[in-house]
């Protein structure tokens, strides 16, 4: 794991960066050799949220984003963007070569071990594909398990750090 991946896995919700941390130790392991995943974005202010929202409405450029800030499971620190690292240098979202030569496309590899820990894939969704983004679906909770839904995120309380308590 880079150092880069390690500083944005710190930032994370507390609840989920030994997850994270496992599921990219799982991936780079998967990828056997020239490639590595590296989280290009975690967690993301509102005002972040908002200047990319920005992007293709106020400011020019096309969408990158539906989500008004709030609105991100980013927001919470519950969401992640990845890419490949090629050889530790060059920066790939090619969701169909297959590095490793296992017959099996590298980002895809990745794609189950984030499912396989119970985290949505952007690219399954309907509208507004979103490759490179994985959120987690579900949270323990002390109340049971929780749905992460950015509406109930919204409204919950947070701790001294700025994260929602859970």
């Amino acid at each position: 794991m880079d150092k880069i991946t390690l500083q944005r896995i710190e930032q994370l919700h507390p609840a989920a960066r030994e997850e994270v941390k496992q599921i990219i130790k799982e991936c780079d392991a998967a990828l056997t050799g020239r490639v590595k995943v590296r989280i290009t974005q975690g967690l993301r202010s509102f005002e972040e949220q908002e200047k990319l929202y920005a992007i293709g409405r106020i400011t020019s450029g096309k969408k990158v984003t539906n989500a008004k800030a709030g609105q991100s499971i980013h927001n919470y620190g519950l969401a992640v963007d990845i890419c490949l690292m090629i050889d530790g240098k060059t920066a790939s979202w090619d969701t169909v070569k297959d590095w490793d030569n296992d017959k099996v496309a590298d980002w895809y590899e990745c794609v189950k071990i984030f499912a396989k820990h119970g985290w949505d894939w952007g690219g399954n969704w309907k509208t507004f594909k979103d490759l490179s983004h994985f959120e987690k679906k579900n949270i323990q909770t002390k109340k049971g398990l929780m749905k992460m839904a950015w509406r109930t995120l919204l409204k919950m309380n947070r701790d001294k750090d700025g994260y929602v308590i859970l």
